[in-house]
């Protein structure tokens, strides 16, 4: 995700600041959506799958049950 610097809201148009602060919070809505359907997924997945990827059970578990707002 790329970052606008503070300066940069700061001397904007009020109508460019409210888009770059909707994008911005589309953008942010939108990682939190795949962050939750992949922990889900991340779930469901049997040993082998686990095996394939290099997961432990264990370790799946744990990020399946972080929060969607965590990294």
């Amino acid at each position: 995700m790329t970052s606008i610097p503070f300066s940069a809201l700061a001397t904007a148009r009020p109508g460019r600041r409210l888009a770059d602060s909707s994008r911005t919070m589309l953008r942010l809505g939108g990682l939190m959506l795949a962050r939750s359907r992949e922990r889900r997924s991340l779930a469901e997945f049997d040993a082998r799958m686990l095996r394939d990827i290099g997961a432990t059970p264990y370790e799946a578990g744990v990020e399946a049950r972080k929060p969607f707002w965590r990294a």
